[in-house]
């Protein structure tokens, strides 16, 4: 402490000479100037600020250090990159590595959670307590309504039901707010034990055969083990109807429970009932209702109606909407058909009016809505270019779920109507801030990042369908054949088909070389047009690799041979004159009972007179008549004309000019 207190000490002194040398020079200055810097400088010394401590955020360091790197086009998305070596390169590996990794995450949270005395210690800082293990047995074994309380902690719906039946049989009254947590509970998972992450799962003894069968099956969606159909006159109606008050916690676990397990003609008769028992509905509940509108009647009409009689008894019973009341309604309308163009921007004005923003979730429905109603696309251009005007520089915060639906929405109609413009105004708005977050799951983003990358193959220049093609793959879109087809197409409009090769290779480093339309059209590319010596040589080089993923036993399913592979591979061996190669080629045509187009002998012909080799140019009229073609005695006609040949070969080639068949 000795040392900072001597250093500032020195620059104190230095500082005061100064000012005592410049008090006795001048330096040009007037007396005026003088004075005035001799009172700034009492002034500077007098009111001396010491700043207050700044306190920094445990994360603060890694956001700095996070802030001067930018995105790697060329490494792998963040998920994969624990271990190099298994870094996904290919779409089947891409989907096998996510299932994979979710599957030991949810393995290993079960094992943590199962066994929280193992994990006693946390060295992690900063601390993060969802990484932590959670408490999921039950600690309370005596009857209390603690218990029960732990019970719905853990979610424990069975042992929680079992725990509250023996208070009730015992006397003991359990509390109002308790009770609510237990109906929640209950009506959330539709009386069933919630699946543990990597635990097994339990099966219900009430089950069909075919039920159980399906609830085994490895490839179940998360979809299907949430939405589970209602139980009539379960827990949850037993529970409720032993209350003796019911409030309007009580009907709104119901209710919402009804309409989240397909129960929604139930819903509505439990809303009636708390209508006619005069108690005051909340927001989730009208919110429910709102959802399950168009499933309880058949009528667009009638549909709308409903939601417009639900709004008014909100507005009867001072019940202020929020956000989920709007986006419920603007979904509803999505099935209403005709009456949802005009109905939806009634919607959208009164939420501005409440002082209620849309999020993107609103957006979404109102371009579905259009998207429908239009009757050509350029309605969806007209309302997407409004919608995206005033999302124009937003970092958006996630407020419905249906918020990761946008983007994807909004770049299938910039593909479906060609806009290019409004396809780059929307990833811009995708890069802006942590947007990139509302792209959904790695499928949904996939999804995004697949329609704009054909929108630029369709619509952009090559160059910068090639900076885009850099920048997406593989970080952050793994590119199906479709996609490959359209950077082919691409290539080929804009005549840059001498960029083939590098893209051969990264169709074989994504995987997609088994994809026998996507080779034979690669391949249809290289051998359509004659290119120069240079290009025509790397075309060969690209085709004897192409030529290694047909046949042989690479560990995976192989192409088999076809009449358009086998005589394209020719073709382009032959420009580049590699005629070994080549006649190699043409001896598989034979072993693999393909018949050889004409056109393709005649170009093995002058390539046998170029090289001076009468021999080969016999067998190739010996095999055109093996193959029985029209055109054998037309090679044989020629190569009786161009070729110095011995009386022996002459007899064969005149036999075979006369009769245009081999002889024995």
């Amino acid at each position: 402490m000795a040392a900072p207190i001597r250093l500032v000490g020195r620059c104190v002194q230095r500082n005061s000479r100064f000012m005592q040398v410049c008090s006795h020079r001048s330096f040009g200055w007037t007396p005026a100037l003088r004075q005035q810097a001799a009172e700034a400088h009492k002034e500077s010394t007098d009111t001396i600020v010491i700043p207050r401590k700044k306190t920094w955020s445990k994360e603060a360091v890694l956001e700095a250090l996070a802030s001067t790197v930018s995105r790697d086009p060329t490494a792998h998305p963040y998920l994969f990159q624990d271990d190099p070596y298994l870094s996904p390169r290919t779409n089947p590996e891409f989907k096998l590595y996510s299932l994979s990794q979710e599957s030991g995450r949810s393995a290993a949270k079960y094992f943590v959670n199962n066994n929280p005395k193992f994990f006693t210690k946390d060295f992690a800082e900063p601390h993060i307590p969802c990484l932590m293990p959670e408490t999921v047995t039950l600690l309370i074994e005596e009857m209390s309504e603690e218990a029960l309380k732990e019970r719905i902690s853990l979610r424990k719906v069975t042992a929680a039901v079992d725990m509250y039946d023996q208070l009730l049989q015992a006397g003991t009254a359990v509390s109002m707010e308790t009770t609510h947590e237990l109906l929640d509970l209950i009506c959330l998972y539709c009386d069933r034990d919630p699946v543990q992450d990597g635990g097994p799962q339990a099966e219900d003894t009430e089950k069909s055969g075919e039920e159980v069968k399906r609830s085994k099956s490895r490839f179940r969606r998360a979809s299907d083990l949430l939405r589970s159909t209602w139980r009539e006159n379960g827990n949850a109606e037993r529970i409720f109807n032993l209350l003796p008050e019911r409030d309007t916690r009580c009907y709104s676990a119901l209710i919402r429970g009804m309409v989240k397990h397909g129960a929604y003609a139930k819903a509505f008769s439990m809303y009636t009932d708390m209508l006619n028992n005069r108690v005051t509905a909340d927001v989730h509940i009208f919110n429910a209702l709102m959802s399950a509108a168009p499933d309880v009647r058949d009528k667009y009409n009638e549909r709308w109606d409903l939601i417009t009689e639900l709004l008014n008894q909100m507005s009867q019973q001072k019940v202020q909407p929020n956000l989920i009341t709007f986006n419920s309604v603007l979904k509803a309308l999505r099935r209403c058909g005709f009456l949802a163009k005009t109905q939806a921007l009634h919607t959208l004005n009164e939420m501005k009016a409440m002082g209620i923003a849309p999020s993107l979730a609103s957006f979404d429905h109102v371009l579905a809505v259009f998207s429908k109603a239009a009757s050509s696309g350029q309605g969806n251009t007209d309302i997407l270019k409004e919608v995206m005007s005033e999302l124009s520089g937003t970092s958006f915060t996630c407020q419905d779920p249906d918020d990761v639906l946008f983007f994807s929405s909004a770049m299938r109609i910039c593909l479906d109507n060609k806009d290019l413009e409004m396809g780059y105004t929307v990833q811009s708005l995708v890069e802006r801030g942590e947007n990139w977050r509302f792209l959904g799951d790695s499928y949904q983003q996939s999804v995004y990042y697949g329609r704009f990358f054909n929108l630029l193959c369709m619509m952009e220049h090559i160059d910068e369908v090639l900076k885009w093609y850099r920048r997406l793959i593989p970080s952050l879109y793994y590119p199906k054949p479709q996609g490959l087809r359209d950077l082919l197409q691409a290539l080929d409009t804009d005549g840059r088909l001498d960029l083939l090769p590098t893209i051969w290779k990264d169709i074989r480093t994504l995987g997609h070389d088994n994809k026998s339309d996507l080779v034979e059209e690669l391949l249809t590319l290289m051998a359509r047009d004659i290119h120069s010596p240079e290009v025509q040589e790397a075309f060969a080089a690209c085709a004897l690799d192409v030529k290694s993923v047909f046949g042989g036993d690479r560990g995976r399913l192989s192409l088999e041979w076809s009449n358009v592979s086998l005589s394209h591979i020719t073709s382009l061996l032959l420009r580049a004159n590699k005629t070994q190669q080549a006649w190699e080629m043409l001896q598989l045509f034979k072993s693999k009972n393909k018949v050889p187009e004409e056109g393709l002998l005649e170009d093995f012909l002058s390539a046998c007179r170029s090289g001076g080799s009468p021999e080969r140019a016999v067998e190739l009229v010996q095999l055109s008549a093996a193959f029985c073609l029209s055109a054998t005695p037309r090679l044989a006609k020629q190569t009786l004309a161009g070729f110095d040949l011995t009386e022996e070969q002459r007899a064969v080639l005149s036999e075979l000019e006369a009769t245009g068949e081999p002889s024995d």
